[in-house]
C-alpha cells in the first residue's frame, strides 16, 4: 500500500497548481556521447514492497521512452547505463495569518475592566488558516554501470493534485519528458 501511494507522487505532479520545480545535476567528467545502451537497476526506487507495481510499469514506459528518443537502445544484458527512478509523498502544512474584522465584544484591550470603552485600532484580529497538503517528489538517476558512478540526476518536485490520480501514465509521462528536457544531451542534436 505505501509503495502504490509513495508511487503515485509523479502522477500527481503533472498536476501541481504551480507546477512542480525541476533541478538536475550531472558530472562534468561523464562523456555521454560515449554511451549506446542502458538498463535497469536491480531494485528499482518504486519497488520497495519487493515486487513491481503498476507505477514501476509506467515510470519504466516514460523514461525507456526519453532514453531511446537520447539515442540509447535498451539492452538487458551489460548496458552502458544503468537507470533508477523513485517517488516518495510527504504531508506539508502552511499556516497562514492575515488581518480579519474582529466580530464578537471587546473587553477593552489592557483596560479591560472598562467593558467596550478602549478598543484597539483597527479594528483587526489575526485570522489563522491551516492548509494541509501533499508535497511530491519524482527522481531520475543515470549511472555509469562500468564504474558504479552516478552521472545524471533528475528531480522534480512539487505541490500533488488529485486529479491527476486520473490518468497516471499520462501524468508520469509529462513528468519525465520535462525531467529529460534537462538531460546534457537532449538539446545537442546528438
Amino acid at each position: 500500500m505505501r509503495t502504490l501511494f509513495s508511487g503515485a507522487v509523479a502522477l500527481m505532479l503533472a498536476g501541481c497548481a504551480s507546477g512542480p520545480d525541476f533541478r538536475t545535476d550531472f558530472d562534468p567528467t561523464a562523456d555521454f556521447s560515449s554511451y549506446k545502451t542502458y538498463g535497469w537497476v536491480n531494485d528499482l526506487g518504486t519497488d520497495k514492497a519487493g515486487y513491481s507495481t503498476l507505477i514501476t510499469s509506467h515510470f519504466k514506459d516514460a523514461v525507456g521512452s526519453e532514453m531511446q528518443a537520447l539515442g540509447y537502445e535498451f539492452s538487458a544484458d551489460n548496458p552502458d547505463l544503468l537507470v533508477n527512478f523513485s517517488a516518495n509523498v510527504e504531508e506539508s502544512v502552511d499556516v497562514r495569518s492575515r488581518p480579519g474584522p474582529r466580530v464578537g465584544v471587546s473587553y477593552g484591550g489592557y483596560y479591560g475592566y472598562r467593558f467596550g470603552v478602549y478598543n484597539t485600532f483597527p479594528l483587526y484580529e489575526p485570522e489563522v488558516e491551516t492548509v494541509r497538503y501533499k508535497t511530491g517528489t519524482a527522481n531520475v538517476d543515470v549511472i555509469d554501470a562500468a564504474r558504479k558512478q552516478l552521472i545524471w540526476e533528475g528531480l522534480a518536485e512539487g505541490r500533488l493534485s488529485k486529479d491527476s490520480m486520473v490518468n497516471p501514465r499520462a501524468s508520469i509521462s509529462r513528468v519525465i519528458a520535462e525531467i529529460f528536457k534537462r538531460y546534457p544531451t537532449a538539446n545537442s542534436g546528438d
